[in-house]
């Protein structure tokens, strides 16, 4: 009976969407959820008995807090903090902590992240996800605008090359080629339209085929792979999900070659538990990392970065990041990114479907 007793909190915890850990009377980690494995990028075996000092560091005013708390046994909580972490990432939280009784002897402490503002920048905001619906909507409306016209000049230059000789063909051939590419153009421009052919597939395949593609296109990168072989097969169609990671790594490409030293891409896969996508949460996803040591992307188009035709670099069309979004919500997923100078990551996150479960 006492095993379940004190157990039964390890349970709750683990299952909590927020970030917990709970800290002994000397600020040591008793245990962690896997939500809170994510933020600080550390396992549960690894971080029990490390100090808190050792993963939220340089902050004296929040070990104080916490040292007070077990001496008075009094709960509280912060709103609107800066943390620094092991990883040198400084957070935005707001987070509260409660003396508990976690096991029969000693005092314990939950510690919960209540509210974590990622530097992840993503289309949860209504306002933000409200102007990419608004900018999908006016280039639909253009496109059709333009491509009429533009078949009724390339339907000309058809009737006219048949009065040409063979010489004053290339002319009106190029009008033709010209009008193609510009529809072509248009069409990628309101986005993919086909219904994902969905089956069973494996995305170390799929980022395998997209890293030996970009290697053979460009000899002076390196691209390095970290694959959690454990990562289940995804439900998703294939052909998209290599469009997708495509799009992002060529976006990478463009990024590193500013670096003078060594242009590096690295793919990773984890799986990641009771994560929330968007507004629902599911009980398991698959989480694609693409990072770079590239330049970063502009501060002032980071909030904008999946709208159609938002480009950093002088040569881009400004639609692959729209693109991949799109193809990505179409599989109830959605892509989010950190960046700074020297460090990018491009996170894909895709339910995925549980033992003897429904596709989520």
């Amino acid at each position: 009976m006492v095993a379940t007793e004190y157990n039964s909190p390890q349970k709750i915890i683990d299952n909590m969407h927020s970030a917990v850990l709970v800290l002994d009377q000397n600020l040591q980690v008793a245990c962690m959820n896997p939500s809170a494995e994510m933020l600080f990028h550390i396992s549960n075996n690894r971080a029990v008995n490390k100090n808190i000092a050792e993963l939220i560091i340089d902050e004296a005013d929040f070990l104080k807090r916490l040292k007070c708390s077990i001496i008075s046994a009094h709960p509280y909580t912060v709103y609107d903090d800066k943390l620094k972490t092991h990883h040198h990432e400084t957070i935005d939280v707001d987070y509260s902590v409660s003396p508990i009784q976690y096991k029969q002897d000693g005092k314990f402490l939950l510690l919960e992240f209540i509210r974590l503002k990622s530097q992840h920048k993503h289309l949860h905001d209504d306002s933000i996800l409200s102007q990419y619906e608004a900018s999908k909507s006016l280039l639909r409306g253009l496109a059709h605008e333009i491509k009429n016209p533009l078949g009724g000049i390339r339907g000309a230059a058809q009737l006219l090359e048949r009065e040409l000789d063979e010489n004053d063909r290339q002319f009106t051939q190029i009008i033709i080629n010209e009008a193609d590419r510009l529809k072509d153009l248009l069409d990628r421009m309101v986005g993919p339209k086909d219904i994902p052919a969905k089956s069973k597939i494996n995305i170390h395949k799929i980022l395998e085929h997209v890293r030996q593609l970009v290697l053979a296109e460009n000899q002076h990168i390196t691209i390095v792979a970290d694959y959690d072989p454990s990562v289940p097969e995804l439900y998703a169609d294939e052909s998209m999900m290599i469009q997708v990671i495509l799009n992002i790594t060529r976006n990478a490409v463009t990024a590193v070659k500013s670096n003078k030293s060594q242009a590096v891409i690295k793919f990773k896969t984890r799986t990641e538990r009771n994560r929330k996508v968007g507004t629902k949460s599911h009980p398991l996803i698959a989480r694609i990392d693409i990072e770079d040591n590239g330049c970063g992307v502009l501060e002032e188009l980071q909030e904008k970065i999946f709208m159609p035709m938002i480009t950093g670099h002088a040569d881009g069309t400004g639609l692959g990041l729209s693109i991949a979004q799109t193809l990505v919500q179409q599989h109830s997923g959605l892509i989010e990114f950190s960046s700074h100078s020297g460090k990018t990551i491009f996170t894909l996150l895709l339910p995925l479907k549980i033992p003897n479960g429904d596709d989520l």
